[in-house]
């Protein structure tokens, strides 16, 4: 049995399992969530994200282990644990014939908002979301910015302790990304504690902490910072060419000990153990295959960096 939260924890989980027959999904994660953070969780697609987050919200029990939200063992007494917390799901759970106004009085009474004090709430979460003007628009006729931010302040009406978001910028342009993390950064200041799931590494880098998870398995976890220092051994070569298919090609092709080798953007990242003992064998072997290499450097490792060596060592 989980000890009775304290302090800043306001959530925990310990040797949390889900299994689906066969297959599991998430295997024996251990972590603290604490008060006022913003909680990054990051993984490629199907690697136990959405899973561990409905197991928190007391959507989902279970297999093995224990999970607590806000001193309350979630299996247990689910329904204890929901008028304190907002959740916004990947689709936005929106209600997209309704219109704006009508979202967020259904969602308001649904928390139990009546009255003025609903009214105050739906209006704190227009400019919140910046509709104002917008108010009797459908929701489908909106821009998914927009459908984004509305179905945030749906989430935190009844003004959460803590507020879980799965993978709320998917699909989302980056203006409107950026927009978002913005309001997200508003929640913590005014003390409401975040849990994000994302596969975004430069959203990642605005969490403290954040959690690397692959296959069920957390495979890094702690600070960006620290994990960058702490799973990363190796340097990294930024390399910008004329042509980043055929730099790649001829690296992989180099009997050379190259730990990893990554399109960013337009860019090549090549990781290595001791790496300027490279850079000469590098330039030539790409010379000689015809590329133009314009810049060569060694850069900090980025999270993408590391996310991919981590998974190199799981696998």
């Amino acid at each position: 049995m989980l000890a009775n939260l304290t302090g800043d924890i306001v959530g925990r989980a310990r040797s949390l399992v889900k299994r689906f027959g066969d297959f599991t999904a998430v295997d024996g994660i251990d972590f603290d969530v604490r008060r006022g953070e913003i909680f990054g969780f990051l993984g490629p697609n199907g690697s136990g994200k959405t899973t561990t987050i409905r197991m928190m919200l007391g959507l989902l029990t279970p297999t093995e282990g224990e999970v607590e939200v806000l001193g309350i063992p979630v299996a247990k007494h689910p329904d204890k644990i929901r008028p304190h917390i907002g959740y916004m799901s990947q689709r936005f759970s929106l209600y997209n014939d309704l219109t704006v106004m009508q979202n967020l009085r259904f969602y308001g009474r649904v928390y139990g908002l009546r009255n003025a004090q609903l009214k105050e709430r739906i209006q704190h979460a227009i400019s919140m979301a910046g509709l104002q003007g917008h108010e009797n628009s459908r929701t489908r006729d909106l821009a998914g910015g927009w459908r984004q931010r509305l179905a945030l302040g749906a989430a935190i009406l009844h003004r959460p302790q803590v507020v879980f978001l799965d993978e709320p910028t998917a699909g989302v342009d980056p203006v409107s990304r950026r927009a978002f993390w913005d309001l997200l950064y508003n929640l913590v200041s005014e003390g409401i504690t975040v849990f994000v799931t994302t596969h975004y590494m430069d959203e990642a880098e605005h969490c403290n902490p954040l959690a690397f998870i692959q296959r069920g398995k957390l495979i890094a976890h702690g600070s960006p910072q620290e994990i960058k220092s702490e799973m990363m051994s190796g340097q990294v070569f930024e390399i910008a060419t004329n042509d980043a298919a055929t730099t790649i090609k001829t690296l992989r092709e180099m009997e050379l000990p190259l730990e990893e080798i990554a399109l960013h953007g337009s860019l090549v990242h090549v990781t290595a153990q001791n790496i300027e003992e490279l850079r000469a064998p590098i330039n030539q072997q790409l010379e000689e295959a015809g590329v133009v290499v314009q810049n060569m450097a060694v850069i900090e490792p980025s999270l993408e960096d590391v996310f991919i060596a981590s998974m190199r060592d799981v696998d």
